[in-house]
C-alpha cells in the first residue's frame, strides 16, 4: 500500500520522557529507541511516533487531536493503564460504534482506548 499522503508519524510532548516511556511499556508493551536525552521514538504501534521533551501536554480541551488506541479487552486495558500510573479522565462510556475511555499518561497527554 502506498504511503503517499498518509499519516506516517505522530509526535507528543513529554514533561518526563522516562516516566512516559515506563508507562507505555508497562501498560501497552511498547518499546522505545532513545535519540539523546530529549527524544524517544516508538514503532510498530499502528503508526510510528515519538515523544520530545517539552512542558506542554496534548489535551483535547486545548485543541489537541485525540489519539485513540484499540483494545480487544477494554476493561483489562483500563486496569493496565491505572496499574501503570495513568489517570482515567473519562470512565468507560458507550458511543456509536463501541465503547471507550480517556486517560492521561504521566506527562499529562490525553489519549483514549476504544473497543467494539
Amino acid at each position: 500500500m502506498s504511503q503517499h499522503n498518509k499519516i506516517n508519524y505522530i509526535e507528543y510532548p513529554a514533561r518526563d520522557i522516562e516516566a512516559t516511556k515506563a508507562f507505555f511499556t508497562k501498560a501497552f508493551g511498547w518499546t522505545f529507541t532513545d535519540y539523546g536525552p530529549d527524544y524517544a521514538s516508538f514503532g510498530d504501534q499502528g503508526t510510528d511516533g515519538g515523544f520530545y521533551r517539552a512542558n506542554n501536554a496534548a489535551l483535547v480541551s486545548n485543541g489537541s487531536a485525540l489519539i485513540v488506541l484499540y483494545s480487544e479487552h477494554l476493561e483489562s486495558t483500563l486496569s493496565d493503564v491505572v496499574a501503570a500510573g495513568g489517570t482515567v479522565t473519562k470512565d468507560i462510556f458507550s458511543f456509536p460504534g463501541g465503547r471507550r475511555f480517556h486517560f492521561l499518561e504521566p506527562s499529562g497527554n490525553e489519549l483514549a482506548v476504544w473497543s467494539e
